[in-house]
């Protein structure tokens, strides 16, 4: 597993967020529709649907949104279908980039991807060229300055898998299983223990370092897909330090 601190690219990429707060209120939209569908539209018994609702009440997404946006999915009003696809490639400098879509029309989306890549000296690969290089984990991000007994004391308890703190900046990453991160979660809130960011996602095991230009193509070519309109996720194994943001 890679050993940096993602503390750096959580805030540049909350920063982005907060920008487009209206594009990612869509994408949000259409994970709970997707979860909906896909799981029943009662969070309890759906922890994928619970974690997308999760997410729109801390974006502060009114809870008749949310609402809307299950009960079209569970087909109590009309809604938009969307199908899941992943494409997969590289950026610059040998970088693998994951990116997870939610669409409903295939043609659009592939071809802005592909243009995407294109336009930032990247190249979409096929199937499974580069997913063989991540892991699906759950990952709570706690925030420089957080208390490390506490976190690892409550995150034992809780079946964690490992607690990684990061000397460069204090911040600490608590991994846990895609099926055990609802109850490490919840072992958190319990504890008194504020999660800056909770999520399950995909980690590289092992991290590629891109500078300058280099750096910067990639950092432009991540922002670009993730501001498409159906891409939900963008995963990449690229060590990023400030100066690709410059």
């Amino acid at each position: 597993m890679a050993g940096h601190s993602k503390w750096a690219n959580i805030q540049h990429r909350k920063g982005a967020q907060d920008a487009k707060r209206g594009k990612m209120f869509t994408k949000i939209i259409r994970e709970i529709s997707v979860a909906a569908r896909a799981g029943g539209g009662d969070p309890a018994n759906n922890p994928r649907l619970r974690t997308a609702i999760d997410k729109a009440l801390g974006a502060n997404m009114s809870k008749d949104v949310v609402e809307r946006a299950v009960k079209k999915a569970t087909g109590e009003l009309e809604g938009v279908s969307y199908e899941e696809i992943r494409y997969e490639g590289y950026a610059p400098g040998g970088v693998a980039v994951i990116v997870d879509c939610l669409t409903d029309n295939k043609v659009r989306t592939v071809a802005d991807v592909r243009h995407a890549f294109g336009k930032f000296g990247g190249n979409l690969g096929t199937d499974g060229s580069v997913a063989f290089m991540f892991r699906k984990l759950g990952v709570l991000s706690f925030a420089p300055g957080a208390d490390e007994d506490a976190i690892t004391e409550a995150a034992i308890e809780a079946g964690a898998e490992d607690v990684v703190a990061y000397p460069e900046d204090g911040s600490i990453d608590v991994l846990t299983s895609p099926e055990g991160f609802e109850a490490v979660r919840e072992a958190m809130t319990a504890a008194g223990i504020e999660v800056a960011q909770a999520e399950i996602t995909y980690r590289a095991d092992n991290d590629v370092a891109v500078e300058g230009e280099t750096a910067q193509q990639v950092a432009k070519l991540l922002d670009w897909l993730e501001d498409l309109d159906d891409v939900q996720n963008v995963y990449s194994n690229a060590e990023l330090g400030e100066d690709a943001y410059a």
